[in-house]
Formats: structure tokens, C-alpha cells, sequence
């Protein structure tokens, strides 16, 4: 028996508001051809691990089961990564998993969150879906942390502070001694988020000491992923530290399942090839470095990055056809609008793509 509506108007299931203006989250371009340079997205460019995609193919022989729910191998081995306990430990479906998990954790209508902008652009869209209120703080125009700006703007309605470092898209961290002094002056009934998705490629002396700040914290939580330098993107899989009380509670805002066993045993394995992973993320940081220098030398005007990606500044009027110019070229990049475009570090045949075209553009008409 078919449905046959009548004449009147049907009154269909009303989403909520918040949902319902919801901009969609916008993912970096993939490539279409194997000749494209996919410099969108923060991947790894390396092939997995071999002895990672061995513990993968492995794991897909019990597919036909349910993954362990409550990831106990994985958070004992993070746990004996971290200098932690298993009850420390929070496992998601990626550090947007997680994300996602604490705001429903911790936020209701009419809550704050505070993060600085331009940071991750699922920021605001995790925060809108929980039913809170953004409250974007912007970045200096050095592009760091504004953290007296973030400060300034702690009211009573404040749940959660994030600060993303080294941060997305910027690539600029938040030294120790900065991140240490904001803390001191934080109210400790403030759960305050330090997202590290690109803290393997950081290599400055004055690197925030993430795990002594959350040792000295209780409402510290640190948020790190697989995605990047273990090279994970497609296993969806990401995890926090936090106090015991509040990795309880987000354990209990994740859904069941949400992390298969294929994830769960290739970031096993991940941890116990660690040595191979930052041997790989020197030759990134290396890259890095050169492709700072080029540019620079070209006339660049690029902050010093701390990721796997760089940054250029600049306007839509400059940003637009930039961005058109690396399509045409092959090359996909991030572009930002008002604000700049966010170019991944590749291997080197890529990276002098990049280098080359930029070097050019700096002698003609536009420039960033």
C-alpha cells in the first residue's frame, strides 16, 4: 500500500534551529587524477606504515563482529604511551569524534565556548550542533593566540575554552610559558581544551608541555588524533586525556561502536611503530623548512609553522584567483574566504610545485 497525500499541505518533522542553520562543513578538495597534488587536507602523503597495514588486514578478518565498545587494549596502550591510566583515556571516532562527544558532555543552550578564529572550522559547527554559542576571539596579527583577548571574554556562561596548537589553519602554537600563565588564571570550573591534531610536527624549543600543564590542571583536557602524522585519516580514530571524572562522562556521551577494530588495532600499532612515524615526520618538518625559506626569499610574508602546512594571508581579492592559478596547475590547496589559503607539506616533487608557482606569482601582478 502506497502513501497518497491529499491535497492539504503536509506538516513535515521540524528540525531543530540550530541545525537547521547549520552551514555544511566543507571538506579540502580530493584529487581526481593520480597527477594532482592533494595539498588540501593535512594528510599524510606516505602509504600506511607496512606493518600497520598488516595489523589492518588482519583485524578485517573479524569484521563480522562488533568492535570492543569500550577500546580497553587501546587506552592501556595509550595509557603506557602517556604516562596514564586507562581511565584517563577517551577514544573517538577522530579528535572531531571526541569534540564532538564533550560538547554534548558539557554544553547546553545558552553555554559558551571560546576559541580563537581563524582556528579549525568545525569549531563553531560542533558548538552550534550541541547548542551553545560560539564566541570567536581574534587571532593577533601575527596570527597567534590572542590569550588576554580569551581571557577577557570568560563570563559566567563559559564552559569550554579551546585552544588549537599548533593551530589550524596557521600553523602557529602557543608557547609553554603563555599556554602555563593563561591556565593559572582560567576558573578551574572552565573545562579548557588543548586540541594538538598537529603536535608530533612541532619542533620549537618552546613547545608547550602539554601533559605537565594537564597534570598541574584538572580541567585541562588534551585532544590528539591518528589522522595526521601516524597517517590514520581514513580509520576515523582520535583520543583525549583528561581527570578521571570527565573521561568517565565522555565515555558516556560517545556512541557505542563508533570505533572499529580495524582503527583500534592500527593505532596499536601506530604507538609501537612510533620510531618509523617520526622518522617520516622529520622529512615533513624538513620539507617544511624549505619551502619557508623559497618563499620567503621570494617575499613571502609566512608565519613560522609548527604543522604539516603553511600559510598565506590574504584577501579574497588575492586568495580568488591565487587559488584558481593552483587548480589550473594541478594542485590542490585549502583556501580560507577573507582570510588566506592553507597549503600542505608533500613530498618534494609536489612541494617544488608549489614553491615554483608561488615564486612566480610573487613577480606578477598579485601577490599575497
Amino acid at each position: 500500500m502506497s502513501f497518497k497525500p491529499d491535497a492539504s499541505p503536509l506538516s513535515l518533522p521540524a528540525l531543530r534551529p540550530e541545525v537547521a542553520s547549520l552551514p555544511a562543513y566543507v571538506p579540502g578538495v580530493r584529487a581526481q587524477t593520480l597527477d594532482t597534488a592533494a595539498l588540501a587536507s593535512n594528510e599524510s602523503h606516505f602509504n600506511p606504515l607496512p606493518s600497520v597495514r598488516q595489523a589492518v588486514f588482519g583485524a578485517a578478518a573479524t569484521m563480522n563482529r562488533y568492535p570492543d565498545a569500550a577500546s580497553v587494549a587501546l587506552r592501556a596502550r595509550l595509557a603506557q604511551h602517556l604516562e596514564a591510566t586507562p581511565d584517563e583515556i577517551v577514544v573517538g571516532a577522530g579528535s572531531l569524534g571526541v569534540l564532538s562527544q564533550i560538547m554534548s558532555a558539557y554544553c547546553r543552550p545558552g553555554d559558551e565556548v571560546i576559541f580563537p578564529w581563524r582556528s579549525f572550522e568545525a569549531y563553531p559547527l560542533v558548538v552550534q550542533l550541541a547548542g551553545a554559542t560560539s564566541v570567536p576571539v581574534p587571532l593577533r596579527p601575527d596570527e597567534s593566540h590572542d590569550l588576554d583577548g580569551i581571557l577577557a571574554a570568560i563570563t559566567n556562561r563559559t564552559r569550554v575554552i579551546i585552544i588549537c596548537t599548533p593551530n589550524n589553519p596557521t600553523g602557529v602554537p602557543v608557547p609553554h610559558a603563555e599556554l602555563a600563565k593563561f591556565l593559572e588564571s582560567v576558573r578551574s570550573d572552565v573545562l579548557v581544551i588543548i586540541d594538538e591534531a598537529y603536535i608530533e610536527y612541532a619542533t620549537a624549543k618552546d613547545t608547550a608541555n602539554s601533559l605537565a600543564l594537564y597534570r598541574q590542571h584538572p580541567n585541562v583536557c588534551l585532544l590528539r588524533t591518528f589522522s595526521k602524522a601516524y597517517g590514520l585519516a581514513g580509520l576515523r580514530i582520535g583520543y583525549a586525556l583528561a581527570t578521571p571524572g570527565i573521561a568517565e562522562g565522555l565515555r558516556k556521551a560517545g556512541l557505542p561502536f563508533s570505533v572499529s577494530a580495524l582503527a583500534q588495532q592500527a593505532a596499536i600499532t601506530s604507538l609501537d611503530a612510533r620510531a618509523e612515524m617520526l622518522t617520516r615526520v622529520q622529512a615533513v618538518v624538513c620539507e617544511r623548512e624549505r619551502i619557508l625559506l623559497s618563499l620567503r626569499s621570494a617575499g613571502y610574508d609566512i608565519p613560522d609553522s609548527q604543522a604539516n602546512f603553511l600559510w598565506l594571508r590574504c584577501g579574497d581579492e588575492t586568495r580568488v584567483p591565487l587559488e584558481e592559478r593552483f587548480q589550473s596547475a594541478g594542485i590542490l590547496v585549502r583556501g580560507y574566504a577573507r582570510d588566506g589559503i592553507r597549503i600542505s607539506v608533500a613530498d618534494a616533487e609536489a612541494n617544488n610545485r608549489v614553491i615554483n608557482l608561488l615564486a612566480a606569482q610573487a613577480t606578477g601582478a598579485v601577490s599575497c
